[in-house]
C-alpha cells in the first residue's frame, strides 16, 4: 500500500512541475509578445551607450520583422 501511495506522490509531483513549467512558458511568451519592442528598444539604447552601433532592424518593429521572416 505504502509503495502504491509513493508512486501516486511522485507522478503527482511531476505532473505539477510539468504544469509548472508550461505557466512559466506561457507568462514568458505573453511578456515577450506584448513588450518585445520595448524590449528591443532599451537592448538597442544600452548598446549605444556601451559604444556599440545599432542593428538594422532597430528602427523596424517586431511585426514587420516576423512578416519579412515569412517571405
Amino acid at each position: 500500500m505504502r509503495t502504491l501511495r509513493r508512486r501516486r506522490q511522485k507522478g503527482q509531483a511531476f505532473v505539477e512541475y510539468v504544469i509548472l513549467v508550461a505557466v512559466i512558458a506561457l507568462a514568458t511568451l505573453f511578456v515577450l509578445a506584448n513588450f518585445s519592442d520595448r524590449l528591443k528598444a532599451m537592448i538597442t539604447g544600452i548598446t549605444e551607450t556601451l559604444g556599440g552601433e545599432p542593428d538594422a532592424s532597430a528602427e523596424k518593429k517586431s511585426v514587420e520583422i516576423i512578416q519579412e521572416l515569412g517571405n
